[in-house]
């Protein structure tokens, strides 16, 4: 029993960079892209928009975003009327939203007196 220990477990090392590196590597995609990730729909005349609208996000879950922001829905108005009217606003709906949710954001939106609303689509 007076044997002397002089070599290291690595194991667990190992085990602790890899949880680190895939929870980088799980945070890095999402910082790159700036967005909370939703799958839109496609259109074949979408177009591209060289101003900066006002972006408001609904998930496959339906959780709102506003401006890359988690907001509770019956927060939505009360976070808009922050902006001014004149503002463009862009939905962007995961492709698999009931149509009902989404027309009822697009119809707060309006009712807000917002008027340049428009839904964000990929082209086809």
């Amino acid at each position: 029993m007076d044997r002397e220990l002089n070599n290291i477990n690595v194991i667990p090392l190992v085990d602790v960079m890899l949880v680190l590196l895939v929870i980088v590597l799980t945070t890095a995609t999402f910082v790159t892209t700036g967005q909370v990730p939703v799958e839109l729909a496609k259109a074949a005349t979408a177009g591209n928009r060289p101003d900066k609208p006002l972006i408001v996000t609904v998930t496959a879950e339906g959780e709102l975003f506003v401006a890359d922001r988690l907001v509770a829905d019956a927060q939505l108005d009360a976070m808009l009327l922050s902006y001014p009217r004149e503002s463009q606003v862009l939905v962007r709906a995961d492709k698999v939203t009931r149509l009902e949710r989404f027309v009822s954001i697009v119809d707060r939106i309006r009712g807000l007196g917002f008027r340049q609303v428009s839904l964000e689509v990929i082209r086809a």
